[in-house]
């Protein structure tokens, strides 16, 4: 690798860290002001709500939020003592759980969804011009697909 290609390589690589450390938690804020809703739980409820009846093992969900199996199961506890998740045991596999949405789960996760888009365009999208939003999308999907260990698909962002 060239010299000029490593500066580029961390540079991108640290505005992408700096952008997500920035960014996180002005939504979070956001949403936790607009609907009472933590991010976190948002991410988990937009997860389920574009799974597949609804439901996800814990591994599953795990991946797709990119948190550890332990930091989910906590929120996923969380989810369930406000009422908006239950869990269901996974007859195929006696070791594992679903986690399922409610429908109080899926009504608050459409009450947050308009905040969390708009929080997106003000806070990510509005300085960046329709072409830059394509290219960064397209950047970022192409190093996800190049992983050895694909990721597992994300939710659709409503």
């Amino acid at each position: 690798m060239s010299e000029e290609r490593s500066r580029l390589a961390v540079g991108a690589w640290a505005a992408l860290l700096q952008v997500h450390a920035a960014l996180v938690p002005r939504l979070d804020r956001a949403l936790q002001q607009a609907v009472g809703l933590p991010l976190s739980w948002y991410d988990v409820l937009l997860e389920l709500a574009a799974a597949p009846g609804r439901r996800l093992t814990m591994s599953e969900l795990a991946q797709r939020v990119v948190l550890s199996r332990t930091r989910v199961s906590r929120i996923v506890d969380e989810l369930v003592t406000a009422g908006l998740v239950g869990r269901e045991g996974n007859p195929e596999d006696g070791r594992s759980a679903f986690a399922v949405m409610t429908a109080a789960g899926l009504a608050r996760y459409r009450a947050a969804a308009p905040h969390y888009l708009a929080s997106i365009e003000r806070e990510f999208a509005a300085g960046l011009t329709d072409g830059e939003l394509a290219a960064v999308g397209a950047a970022l999907r192409k190093v996800v697909a190049e992983q050895p260990v694909p990721l597992a698909p994300r939710g659709p962002r409503r």
